[in-house]
Formats: C-alpha cells, structure tokens, sequence
C-alpha cells in the first residue's frame, strides 16, 4: 500500500541542524524520524493542552461565582452551569 506524503522544508542553523544529527544518532533514528516524532509530539501537547483550555477547568468555571460562604449544594450548580 502507498501512503501519500506531503514534503515538509525548514531552514535550520549549522549548529541547530548538528544539535539534531547528534540527537537523532543517539536515539538510533534518521534525522527526518526524529524530528517527525518530535514535532508530533509537541504538536500533540499543544493541541491537548488547548482543547483543554477551551474546556476549562472547574478552578475556570468557578473564579469570580464562588464564594466561601457558599452551600456544597450552590456550589455544584455553579459547576453544572446552572
């Protein structure tokens, strides 16, 4: 089976591109994989910690509504939204 590629150019520094070489030998992989894996794995956190933002988290959902003189019971409905 053929996987279609689409090609990938970047402009590196002597230095950076020899940073990568090294990194990539000591791992036992190509350049091109190394930096492959790395790039989708940064690009796998970013997008994470992204949806997680558009999420928000309860801390989010909470800031400026909560009050410590709140019932358990007022706070969940902040929580649910309602």
């Amino acid at each position: 089976m053929t996987v279609a590629a689409d090609r990938l150019d970047l402009r590196l520094s002597v230095e950076d591109k020899d940073r990568l070489r090294r990194a990539a030998q000591l791992q036992g992989l190509p350049v091109a994989t190394f930096v492959r894996v790395a790039a989708l794995r940064e690009a796998d956190t970013t997008l994470a910690r992204s949806a997680k933002s558009r999420r928000g988290g309860l801390a989010a959902r909470l800031r400026g509504r909560a009050t410590a003189g709140m019932s358990t019971d007022e706070i969940m409905q902040l929580t649910r939204g309602e």
